[in-house]
């Protein structure tokens, strides 16, 4: 966890009857800029968890501009001998105090504004990264300290958000969501992120 940019937990959950879940997550900081992304294999077990690594490697390779259109492109690139994946990805930079997400199927996002209560939801566009992924939709909000990114994949109720006090550790809210919101017949994944407006 990064003490400048965000601090973050992620829990995640297999489906009832697997052994290995087939959502990850991936939090990358580098200087005052930070990448957090949600991946949900398709379906779940071995082949989406499968899936689920080869994006996310994809995402810790990618040597282009620090884009979140341009990774999920990337992203999209490397999947296409995978069953594909569902993403949602977050850019927080601190300089300009800004945060642009995108999302592709069914991975759902929210931004819990700190000092009032705002609740902004990511609209994800219909598809699957490395098979039929349309034109991305590039959101950009303006970030301030302590606002809350929360990201979850189809195995989490999208009420997760409704009424979610935004106030304490990120771990202690990721597993209220998970024990409140987590559905046994699919993976789960939720990823909580605080951020902390490049604070030294």
């Amino acid at each position: 966890m990064s003490a400048r940019v965000l601090d973050w937990a992620c829990l995640v959950r297999s489906a009832a009857g697997e052994i290995v879940p087939g959502d990850r997550a991936l939090v990358l900081v580098k200087g005052r800029g930070a990448l957090a992304v949600a991946i949900d294999g398709l379906g779940h077990g071995t082949a989406a968890a499968e899936a689920a690594e080869v994006a996310l490697d994809s995402v810790r390779a990618f040597d282009g501009p620090d884009d979140v259109a341009a990774i999920a492109e990337h992203c999209h690139r490397q999947l296409r001998a995978t069953r594909g994946a569902a993403l949602g990805a977050a850019e927080f930079d601190a300089d300009r105090g800004t945060m642009r997400w995108l999302g592709v199927g069914n991975v759902e996002g929210r931004l819990l504004r700190r000092t009032r209560r705002v609740v902004h939801s990511l609209v994800p566009v219909a598809g699957i990264a490395g098979h039929d992924m349309p034109p991305l939709r590039v959101c950009e909000l303006p970030i301030a300290l302590g606002d809350l990114l929360l990201l979850a994949t189809d195995g989490v109720s999208p009420r997760f958000a409704d009424d979610l006090a935004p106030a304490g550790p990120c771990q202690a809210i990721a597993e209220r969501i998970l024990r409140r919101h987590g559905r046994a017949h699919d993976d789960a994944l939720v990823l909580v992120a605080r951020y902390l407006g490049g604070q030294g």
